[in-house]
């Protein structure tokens, strides 16, 4: 099996898994479960990983590090700072909530990545971070902002909810004499 096709298997895996994990939750997923949605022995995903847990962390790397190499080069764009702040919110909290927020277990998904894996959240985090600061020209208007946004998710709004919150907040601190 050449390369390209094991990094395929993989990506299917990985895509099936998130599946299982979203609407099952981390415990009642087995890998029965992952094998029977990505239509394979549980043999072959023992070929490529080790257990539940690497897999569920190999979900999280491929969900949401994966979209950082796109932000970055946002971040650092010739944008105006309320276009690549959009953006980077966009693909950074915004779209990985809509995957979340619409499954039954969406909730737990990150709370259990926390656990399994604490130092690729906390990269992460400061990833985004590091891109709002790159954006606002200041860290503590970056983590001011960052907090502002991760207090929009604690009602559990609708994507369009969310949206619509964040680009209050983006115009906030991205006008040019505050409006807020």
């Amino acid at each position: 099996m050449h390369q390209e096709e094991i990094n395929q298997r993989q990506t299917h895996i990985l895509q099936s898994a998130r599946w299982c994990f979203l609407n099952f939750g981390f415990k009642k997923t087995s890998l029965e479960d992952i094998a029977n949605r990505a239509h394979l022995s549980r043999t072959l995903l023992y070929k490529h990983f080790k257990d539940k847990e690497q897999i569920f962390i190999n979900v999280f790397v491929e969900w949401l590090v994966s979209r950082q190499p796109s932000a970055k080069k946002v971040a650092h764009s010739q944008r105006s700072s309320q276009e690549r702040l959009m953006q980077v919110s966009q693909l950074l909290i915004l779209e990985p909530w809509a995957d979340r927020i619409g499954a039954p277990m969406g909730a737990e998904f990150y709370d259990i990545c926390e656990q399994l894996a604490p130092g690729i959240v906390q990269q992460h985090q400061q990833f985004i971070l590091q891109c709002v600061a790159v954006i606002l020209q200041d860290e503590m208007a970056a983590k001011v902002f960052l907090l502002a946004l991760n207090g929009q998710l604690a009602d559990n709004p609708t994507t369009t909810e969310l949206f619509q919150r964040t680009k209050i907040l983006v115009d906030c601190f991205t006008a040019p004499v505050s409006i807020c």
